[in-house]
């Protein structure tokens, strides 16, 4: 008997997935250029972008417009989502390309120092405001275990996207502190994936030690076989991938395949991505100037997408009473400490002066990206609800807003060295600055 194909996608169907896309990238980039006009991250513009679109407003205002676009209906919206994830996926597997792990070797002890202090001050500190946090919070049958636990990694992660993007748009990262707060975020950027994919694979059953140990045992034969088998295969590949759109081909395979393997495993597709990324990294500096592209493609055209169908999932309406709009006040504030005083602790503990490990702390206090794919992750996964979800993207984004403020005060208090300067004039000389 021949296989039944799956009819083709409904003629209304595409064409209101194509409006959706449309719209969305179309406000994502004008209100995220605003948001760089007004000196601010431009990821805050594109969630703006999909709240715009989404419940609050548009549904709000014409709830006609909102139910034709189809914005709430579950297949319709699946549809845009599968969009979304493979902007999350070469978000984060273009930004490994980035990571320099020679960097994290050189200032192994103060960046794996700062990042476990502001790591796990964080996580404590969120796991016990979801103890005590309002049942409302809790997805209806979840168990609040996973709950507690989801929002600690939450809380915890730091963004090195935002990070590295907010240091290079104010011109900070020939300073020694600006490559140290980048290697910080390095730690907790590879540590956060890690937690995530935890929380997400226990996500399927109660949250019991067995529940967490089969995971973690999962991450050591990955990072095994990325480091052992992986790694010189790739190697390989990208010496014989000699032409641009080979290179480009070869890494997107690898991407999309890191993720979908780490996603057969039960963890997180973004992890894999992550791998992925930090694979062809280490291919050398060749293949990641021909990937200019695909980075320029992610950034300008999937990442905003994705951030703006991110904010379409937000209610602002879900913190309109009083006990809510209470507990998102106090989480913003717990998660804010929580980074600030870890991160602040941990750089003192090293040595570091007073105005340097404010820099740190500002830095992996931004949120940013990994916060909201991290918040996806538990609303796709039926651990956050709307409220729930819309208050830890909420947090992401006043946390990224506040690091600018504190990181050009922090800086100016500390005197460029010798080194500095000279990265300054080799950088002014390769972009013509004056």
């Amino acid at each position: 008997m021949p296989a039944v194909t799956a009819p083709p996608l409904g003629g209304h169907t595409l064409l209101v997935l194509l409006v959706q896309a449309s719209l969305l990238l179309a406000a994502a980039l004008l209100l995220g250029r605003l948001a760089v006009v007004c000196k601010l991250p431009a990821v805050s513009g594109e969630l703006a972008a999909g709240v715009l679109l989404g419940p609050s407003v548009v549904g709000w205002l014409a709830p006609d417009f909102h139910h034709w676009l189809r914005m709430s209906q579950q297949s319709q919206a699946h549809l845009l989502d599968s969009v979304g994830q493979f902007g999350v996926i070469f978000l984060v597997g273009t930004t490994a390309l980035e990571i320099d792990l020679a960097l994290v070797r050189r200032t192994t002890r103060t960046s794996v120092t700062v990042g476990a202090f502001g790591l796990v001050i964080p996580l404590g500190l969120g796991c016990a405001w979801a103890l005590l946090a309002p049942a409302t919070l809790l997805q209806a049958g979840r168990d609040r275990g996973l709950f507690v636990f989801f929002v600690g990694v939450a809380m915890c992660v730091s963004a090195l996207p935002v990070i590295a993007k907010m240091l290079s748009d104010m011109r900070l990262l020939h300073r020694d502190v600006a490559q140290l707060t980048i290697a910080v975020g390095v730690v907790d950027d590879v540590a956060g994936w890690m937690l995530l994919s935890v929380a997400s694979a226990t996500a399927a059953s109660t949250l019991t030690p067995r529940s967490v140990a089969a995971p973690l045992i999962r991450l050591v034969l990955i990072t095994a076989c990325a480091m052992l088998v992986c790694r010189p295969a790739v190697r390989w590949l990208m010496t014989r991938a000699r032409r641009p759109h080979t290179v480009m081909a070869t890494t997107t395979v690898l991407i999309v395949g890191c993720a979908a393997a780490t996603q057969a495993m039960e963890m997180e597709a973004s992890f894999g991505a992550l791998v992925g990324g930090l694979l062809v990294g280490t291919a050398g500096p060749e293949a990641r100037r021909v990937l200019v592209p695909l980075r320029s493609v992610t950034l300008s055209v999937l990442a905003p997408l994705y951030f703006a169908e991110a904010g379409l999932r937000m209610n602002l309406f879900a913190l309109g009473t009083p006990v809510i709009a209470l507990a998102a006040l106090s989480a913003l504030v717990v998660a804010t400490v929580g980074k600030f005083a870890g991160a602040l602790l941990g750089a003192r503990v090293v040595g570091l002066g007073r105005h340097a490990a404010l820099v740190l702390a500002a830095g992996a206090n931004a949120r940013g990206v990994i916060q909201i794919i991290v918040a996806g992750v538990g609303l796709r996964l039926g651990v956050l609800n709307t409220a729930s979800y819309t208050i830890v993207v909420l947090i992401a984004v006043g946390t990224t807003l506040m690091a600018p403020l504190v990181l050009r005060w922090a800086v100016r208090h500390i005197p460029l060295n010798d080194d500095e300067r000279a990265r300054l004039r080799q950088e002014k000389a390769l972009t013509g600055a004056s």
